[in-house]
């Protein structure tokens, strides 16, 4: 293991070779290549201590270079051929009952459906109940890129509702709904029947048509893909796939050179909103501490000597006497008898 891409890797594995320092490459990138998973399951893999390099468990972020011998589950991860010339990338219409895992003991996965010789695994995924195009590919880098809303790469759906569309239908579902603690993004929705419509998507929230109709009070029959990216369903029946053309292949990669594969947490968003101060709680004030905000004083009661209202001035205690942050009170006279 080592701090810094590596240089080369082939298809037979990390083989031993000279390299500089900064010949290295993340560990989650290189499973990723291999075909095995995403980057993102490559961290889950490392994360529950089923990776280990040379011998060892390694570390979120670890780096690996030519030489290092990478197993999961005690099985030799082996790299990616040059230019990845032997990556697999396919087009299915996915039926309505099958579900988007990999997870061979669910029964009816798409891994099973499609049984073909080498690894793959689903780039997003497919309500059960929906039909129409996913990808598949052994190319782990390729699904993060595709799969980042903020790269707003297009999904089109055909879908019917259970009743007539009304006027105003498309104009509310383009704007964006309330879902799902969020408001969808503006989006493309053109009516093409009595019951169907037409959206276009660049996000992809957990049943999202299906609960912005409900919003509406409709309720979805059929919900078709008919396109991710450039990429189209074409005149694929249910149940069949196809590998992309070279030049459907050329056009994702185009399409998502500015991509970014790597997650982007921890990082605030240019949209993101702060939510709004509660009155009378000052900035930094209770979340950390968890005590609830004082705000205003409540009829009858004084206020706490020592702090400064909003004019500057000092509060003061009933004597008239400014009181000292955190003093106690003075006590009251005795009264006469």
């Amino acid at each position: 293991m080592a701090s810094g891409i590596i240089a080369g890797y082939s298809a037979y594995g990390l083989q031993a070779r000279s390299v500089s320092n900064d010949s290295t490459i993340r560990l989650n990138k290189f499973i990723s290549d291999s075909g095995r998973c995403s980057r993102r399951e490559a961290d889950k893999l490392i994360d529950s201590n089923r990776v280990k390099v040379n011998g060892r468990r390694p570390e979120l972020g670890t780096r690996v270079e030519a030489g290092d011998v990478v197993t999961i589950d005690g099985q030799e991860v082996l790299g990616s051929a040059p230019g990845k010339s032997d990556r697999v990338y396919l087009a299915y219409n996915k039926p309505v009952g099958i579900t988007c895992t990999t997870e061979r003991s669910v029964k009816g996965n798409i891994v099973d459906a499609i049984d073909h010789d080498q690894r793959i695994f689903p780039i997003g995924r497919l309500d059960k109940p929906s039909e129409g195009l996913i990808l598949l590919t052994s190319d782990g880098d390729i699904v993060n890129k595709i799969l980042r809303a903020e790269n707003a790469h297009e999904k089109e759906y055909l879908v019917t509702v259970n009743k007539s569309i009304g006027p105003d239908f498309a104009a509310k579902m383009s704007r964006g709904l309330p879902i799902l603690d969020t408001v969808t993004k503006p989006c493309k929705v053109s009516v093409v029947g009595r019951s169907v419509f037409k959206i276009t998507l660049t996000q992809g929230l957990n049943r999202q048509i299906r609960r912005m109709c409900e919003y509406l009070g409709y309720e979805v029959i059929q919900l078709v893909r008919l396109r991710i990216m450039s990429v189209e369903l074409g005149r694929l029946k249910p149940g069949q796939w196809r590998n992309l053309g070279q030049r459907e292949i050329d056009q994702l990669n185009t399409a998502i050179a500015s991509s970014t594969s790597e997650s982007s947490h921890g990082k605030r968003s240019p949209t993101t909103k702060r939510k709004p101060r509660q009155a009378g709680r000052p900035a930094g004030a209770g979340a950390a501490s968890g005590k609830k905000s004082a705000g205003k004083p409540k009829p009858g009661r004084s206020v706490r000597t020592g702090e400064r209202r909003k004019d500057g001035s000092r509060a003061t205690t009933k004597s008239g006497k400014p009181g000292k942050r955190g003093g106690r009170k003075p006590s009251p006279p005795p009264r006469r008898r």
